[in-house]
């Protein structure tokens, strides 16, 4: 019986131990790029800032919209620094004065 519990517990232990691919949300964040072309990114990954591609610190992008199963936190600067403007949950969108140049997934 104890052999059968020390087994149960390596094999648990083993199991934390394992490195865990990252989650991701599920939908789309939809934005406008500096030109005003509108773009996105499908199925992100979560708890990994994300430079939003069409954006520079020139010329920001705008009017994200959170279509994904995750929170969103858009901010105005690269790298997710600067102000964070909002935390956005599924289905919010803003409008164009919105100012974005990265996001992170929660």
């Amino acid at each position: 019986m104890r052999s059968r519990h020390a087994l149960t517990a390596a094999t648990s232990a083993l199991l934390l131990a394992l490195p865990t691919s990252a989650h991701a949300a599920t939908g789309d964040f939809n934005y406008k790029t500096s030109t005003g072309q509108s773009t996105g990114i499908a199925d992100p990954d979560s708890s990994i800032c994300i430079n939003l591609p069409g954006t520079s610190e020139e010329a920001p992008g705008n009017s994200p919209e959170n279509l994904t199963s995750s929170t969103a936190t858009v901010f105005t600067e690269t790298d997710c620094n600067g102000d964070t403007y909002t935390v956005m949950n599924p289905g919010k969108r803003l409008d164009a004065n919105t100012q974005i140049r990265s996001v992170i997934f929660s």
